[in-house]
């Protein structure tokens, strides 16, 4: 009978993280589908109110690659259940894969971060702009909104840093053992 040697002991930090995306990857996945559901029985709405009344450029370009975008986020959020089951198993493609998930998560919240920046800039001016409101209320609503976006900012950033610690720990010597 052939013997098998472990080179390194399974870590919690790694079993911790594979479990935590597991779950998340199952959620997203399952919201991903409903998504796809939406977008498929809302679409054909839009596109002929759309003829109608033109949307401006940036809802346009939105709603026509919106299936794209959801259907992307069905294939991330299983390639992140995939990879995080490997990293379960403890196999390296996995690891590696996960990596390169983690680092695609990250460029993909900082550039949310612009666009969420760009989006509640022209909803908030367009609104202001037409509101019958004196200007002392609209100065308070724009520090609401600029509250609200520094808030948006802090929290993606500090998950923009919690998975870089992660992809930190994930590279280390000690759990690159544990997948030899």
């Amino acid at each position: 009978m052939p013997q098998t040697f472990n080179v390194g002991s399974r870590s919690l930090f790694v079993t911790t993280v594979a479990w935590v995306f597991i779950a998340l990857a199952l959620l997203a996945s399952a919201s991903a589908l409903v998504q796809n559901a939406a977008v498929a029985s809302l679409l054909p709405g839009w596109q002929t109110s759309g003829a109608q009344h033109p949307l401006p450029l940036l809802t346009g370009l939105l709603i026509a690659y919106l299936p794209w975008v959801v259907g992307a986020g069905l294939v991330i959020s299983l390639a992140t259940l995939a990879s995080a089951i490997g990293l379960l198993l403890r196999l390296d493609w996995a690891r590696r894969a996960f990596i390169g998930l983690l680092v695609l998560a990250i460029v993909a919240n900082l550039l949310g971060l612009w666009f969420q920046h760009e989006v509640v800039q022209s909803v908030v001016d367009a609104t202001l702009s037409s509101s019958p409101l004196p200007q002392k209320a609209l100065g308070v609503f724009g520090g609401f909104v600029t509250a609200a976006r520094a808030m948006g900012a802090a929290m993606t950033l500090v998950a923009c840093a919690l998975l870089g610690w992660i992809i930190h720990r994930l590279m280390s010597a000690g759990v690159r053992q544990e997948f030899a």
